[in-house]
């Protein structure tokens, strides 16, 4: 394995731990408060990491070419973007 390949695996990581958590904190707060805006944040930060996910595992784990990955994680970085953004105008 390259080191670029090292590199890629440790910034997956990071952005599949970190997104986890964000997802986790913003669920978590919907739960506490129950305000839609935040339940939608946290299902668009959770589509976000859903795609850091599946994009690394496609790539390493299965026939997936590096394109198709990224192709399957901007897919859907693009809806969790587009939740998100409903997010902050939800009432």
């Amino acid at each position: 394995m390259s080191h670029l390949g090292i590199v890629l695996i440790a910034v997956k990581t990071g952005t599949l731990l970190l997104g986890s958590l964000i997802t986790f904190l913003s669920l978590k707060a919907y739960r506490r408060t129950g305000t839609p805006a935040l339940r939608a944040l946290g299902i668009g930060f959770g589509l976000i990491t859903t795609g850091a996910l599946l994009a690394g595992v496609g790539h390493q784990f299965t026939a997936l070419s590096l394109s198709q990955s990224v192709v399957i994680e901007s897919s859907l970085t693009l809806v969790g973007f587009a939740v998100i953004v409903y997010s902050l105008y939800a009432e």
